[in-house]
């Protein structure tokens, strides 16, 4: 996960967030690593107005075979998309909290 080096996303976000992929043993996950985020991040990611970027670097192999004929893996894209319901959640949640009115 990338939030250009905490620049384009609250903090407690991004621990949320990693604390969401802590839940689980499938895929591995690292903040800021050498995805730190692209240009989406970097131009949009502006959390003093309320905006905020998370970058989602995924390899092929987590949902298909990464040699021909490139076949969807069901089973693996289950997992992944488990991780992603909870990721969005997890999101949902965070600015549910944050901006309450």
């Amino acid at each position: 996960m990338g939030t250009n080096s905490g620049a384009s996303c609250a903090p407690s976000l991004s621990t949320q967030l990693i604390e969401c992929c802590e839940r689980q043993s499938v895929f591995s996950h690292i903040l800021n690593g050498r995805f730190k985020g692209g240009y989406i991040t970097r131009a949009y990611g502006s959390p003093q107005d309320h905006q905020h970027a998370v970058q989602l670097e995924l390899s092929q192999l987590n949902y298909m075979s990464e040699a021909e004929p490139y076949s969807y893996l069901p089973e693996r894209a289950a997992h992944l998309q488990q991780l992603l319901q909870q990721l969005v959640i997890t999101m949902l949640k965070w600015g549910e909290q944050q901006y309450q009115h």
